[in-house]
Order: C-alpha cells, then sequence, then structure tokens
C-alpha cells in the first residue's frame, strides 16, 4: 500500500465577475494546483491571485493547458494542426511562467484540461504536438496523464516524465476509462463516497467501474475538479480518511 499521494485540483479559472470554484478554500487541502493558463479559463488578475495565495500555502503549480475554448470551458473536441498546438501549448506555459514567477513560485509541472487532456490519452498525433512543446519549453517538465492511458509509453518515448492520474469524482467504464460527461452518472459528488473509492484505488490498486467491475487503476496523482459542486467537501473527505490511515498527502513534482 502506497503511503503518499499527490492530491490535485484545477485552479484558477475565475473570469473577471464569473467565479469559478473556491481556491482559497481548496488550496488549504491540496497539495498540487493546475492553474488554468487564459485558453479555457481564467484572466490574468485572477490567476495571479491564484498563484500567490498557492505560494503562501506551499502547493506546488502546474500549468492547465487547453484548446483555445473560454465559451466551451475547454470541453469541446478540437482538430488543431499539430504546429498551431505546439504553440498554443508552448504560448500558455510561458503565460503561467511569467505569472508564477511575479507570484514568487514556478511552474513545476504540466497539465492538460478537458478535451484536450482526454484526446492526447490515446490520439498520438495531437499528443506528439504537446510534448514537442514542453521539450521546446523545458524538457524537465513531467507531464500528468490519464492512468492507463497509451500517452504514458508515447512520453516516455521522447523522454517526458509522466505521472498517472486518477479523478476521484468521475465514474470510470471498466476498461480504464472515463465515462462521459454527457452520460448519466458521470460526475460523483458524495463526498463519503469519493473517499471511499479512492481509499480502494491506494489500499486495493482501483475501483468499481460504472458497470459494477473492480478495474485496475496504477496512479500517483488524484484529481478534484474544482469546479464540481462540494469539491472542498470531497478534497478535505479524502485528506481526512487518507491521513486516518497514515496516507500523507504530498506533491509528486
Amino acid at each position: 500500500m502506497k503511503k503518499r499521494i499527490d492530491l490535485n485540483s484545477d485552479l484558477g479559472e475565475s473570469f473577471g465577475q464569473w467565479a469559478m470554484g473556491d481556491d482559497a478554500a481548496i488550496l488549504q487541502i491540496v497539495s498540487s494546483a493546475n492553474v488554468a493558463c487564459g485558453f479555457h479559463a481564467g484572466s490574468p488578475a485572477g490567476i495571479l491571485e491564484t498563484l500567490r495565495a498557492a505560494k503562501e500555502r506551499g502547493v506546488t503549480v502546474g500549468a492547465h493547458v487547453a484548446y483555445p475554448d473560454l465559451v466551451g470551458f475547454g470541453r469541446r473536441n478540437m482538430d488543431i494542426a499539430s504546429d498551431e498546438l505546439t504553440a498554443d501549448v508552448i504560448y500558455q506555459i510561458g503565460a503561467l511562467q511569467g505569472l508564477a514567477g511575479a507570484a514568487g513560485t514556478s511552474v513545476r509541472y504540466v497539465k492538460p484540461h478537458g478535451a484536450l487532456y482526454n484526446t492526447i490519452a490515446d490520439n498520438k498525433r495531437q499528443a506528439d504536438a504537446v510534448l514537442d512543446a514542453m521539450l521546446a519549453v523545458d524538457p524537465a517538465l513531467p507531464l500528468v496523464v490519464l492512468a492507463g492511458s497509451p500517452l504514458l509509453e508515447w512520453a516516455q518515448q521522447k523522454g517526458v516524465k509522466t505521472i498517472a492520474e486518477a479523478f476521484a469524482d468521475r465514474a470510470y467504464h471498466s476498461n480504464g476509462s472515463l465515462v462521459s460527461r454527457r452520460e448519466p452518472g458521470a460526475v460523483l459528488h458524495d463526498a463519503g463516497q469519493v473517499a471511499a473509492r479512492m481509499l480502494r484505488l491506494i489500499t486495493e490498486g482501483g475501483i468499481e467501474s460504472i458497470e459494477g467491475q473492480f478495474t485496475p487503476i496504477e496512479a500517483e496523482s488524484i484529481c478534484v475538479h474544482g469546479d464540481s459542486a462540494g469539491a472542498i467537501a470531497m478534497a478535505g473527505e479524502i485528506r481526512r480518511v487518507f491521513e486516518s490511515r497514515g496516507i500523507a498527502i504530498q506533491p509528486f513534482a
């Protein structure tokens, strides 16, 4: 059984007067913050505020890169040319690096958001475009990827370190893929259920799929979406349950 695990959340997603999640509260709980870079969400002032709060709490920061999709919150699939996608990712990492430096912290990893995350998990062309961007900016940056996906091997072939990730508040199919948000039961909200599932992930190496089958998942980080209803309660209960079992919440980066 693992004695430590990273707990991450997607933050910095508020935009002007439009508030998304409670960054200040969840930063009291998580060990890593995937901070929006302005393409799917986030304004420069709001992102900087989140970065300063992460610095104050000692939370590790990662670049939450995405498709250019503010209207769809980065959850719409896009067939973007490889060179354009590479440039987009370079641009986003660079923008967050500048803001992070001003906040007294640094970007320690990259985690794609939404549709981009799901697409590059098994689309090699787009995956290569993202990996090329990371190598151009900083070859030492690790990439957070869906546990069990082909992207793990593609990244390793290019020399990019990977961090396998599981989702606390999402349902899985028995093949290890995430249930589409368009399907009933795809997003979980019950804090007790979510914490119990994640404890089973740590102690038994898997969870129960939406089909009712035990599904092995090997993960180094667990995500609770900051925009999910009950995100604070879910993250807090995961931390409470883990710490009661001697499992430390610590950043991987």
